[in-house]
């Protein structure tokens, strides 16, 4: 179907329109603001002693409002899931138990897909906690808290799609959540478990150790070792480089390319030298119950970065070596 133009609209600034859009939303939020009572306390509190889930709810935009909220609350600490009204009244209510607490969204409160759900609801035993631009409502009518979310008027020029009242409800469940996440005395770390995947989760939760060289694959030899067979063993770890140990495989230091290099440079007949006349005997090294980041940290914050480092345990033992680019290669 081809929308027919607007003559009177012809003419008008995009930028404006857009502006206007924008000015209508914070005028939302702004008016949402100044009403903020004690009512929104009581509904965090309700929720810190929610001693089971909590389930958000509702139809069409207010349902996408109400996925994404689900879905803030349950990757900062608070245990949440969406449940579909449809889906609801069809089998799924069965999620809903005794000492749950359901957030249910709609702007009028009269969606009968989503007034259906509240008598069973109330009846299994959770409570509801409304978020509605209509305080006469059903839906307001059966919750135990109602959030009320002053619309004025919707950015659509018809002051038909919702606009306004999703964003309103949209604040008003982040701030739900991000309350709850202080109280909750969630960490950036506790952040970073929930997502392992993100690079957050990563550099929060990797170690040395999840990601070094060890075993078979540390080159590691002693002191006292043949260079001959310490270049083949460099080789043979195709690292670029080898730790240095004692019998007690405590680092003396570290030969690497560079090292070699640099010892031919100077004339060295490397295949006579003895490792201590190569080696680095001071070279920087990572524990391995340290953060994966830190050691990608001491690599690139150096007058002339390195791309390896030695791992050493508490002990200060050699028990890997870890390469920049086992880190890169992780997404660090």
């Amino acid at each position: 179907m081809t929308v027919p133009k607007n003559p009177k609209r012809a003419g008008s600034s995009i930028a404006q329109e857009i502006k206007q859009v924008f000015k209508l939303q914070i005028d939302t939020l702004a008016r949402l603001q100044r009403q903020i009572d004690d009512t929104y306390e009581k509904a965090v509190r309700t929720l810190l002693g929610c001693r089971g889930k909590v389930i958000l709810t509702g139809v069409g935009k207010s349902g996408i409002i109400a996925q994404k909220i689900a879905s803030t609350m349950a990757s900062t600490g608070t245990p949440a899931i969406y449940l579909h009204p449809s889906e609801g009244v069809h089998g799924n209510l069965g999620i809903v138990q005794r000492g749950d607490v359901v957030i249910a969204i709609g702007k009028s409160g009269e969606s009968e897909e989503l007034t259906n759900l509240l008598p069973s609801i109330k009846k299994i035993g959770a409570k509801v906690i409304a978020i509605t631009a209509n305080k006469n409502s059903s839906l307001a009518r059966q919750a135990a808290i109602v959030l009320y979310t002053p619309i004025k008027k919707e950015a659509c020029p018809l002051n038909l799609a919702p606009t306004s009242s999703t964003t309103a409800a949209l604040v008003v469940g982040d701030s739900l959540a991000v309350t709850l996440m202080k109280h909750r005395g969630f960490t950036s770390e506790t952040f970073a478990l929930y997502h392992p995947g993100g690079q957050l989760g990563k550099r929060l939760n990797l170690t040395v150790e999840d990601l070094m060289r060890s075993g078979r694959g540390n080159p590691m030899i002693h002191v006292k070792t043949p260079v001959p067979r310490m270049l083949s063993e460099i080789t043979a770890k195709r690292t670029g480089a080898i730790s240095i140990v004692d019998h007690n495989k405590k680092l003396l230091g570290l030969v690497t390319d560079y090292d070699i290099r640099r010892a031919v440079e100077k004339g060295k007949n490397i295949l006579k030298e003895k490792i201590e006349g190569i080696m680095n005997p001071t070279p920087i090294f990572v524990y391995s119950d340290e953060k994966a980041v830190k050691a990608l940290e001491i690599m690139e914050n150096r007058d002339k970065p390195i791309s390896l480092l030695p791992v050493l345990n508490r002990k200060k033992r050699v028990v890997g070596m870890i390469h920049l680019h086992d880190l890169l290669s992780r997404g660090l």
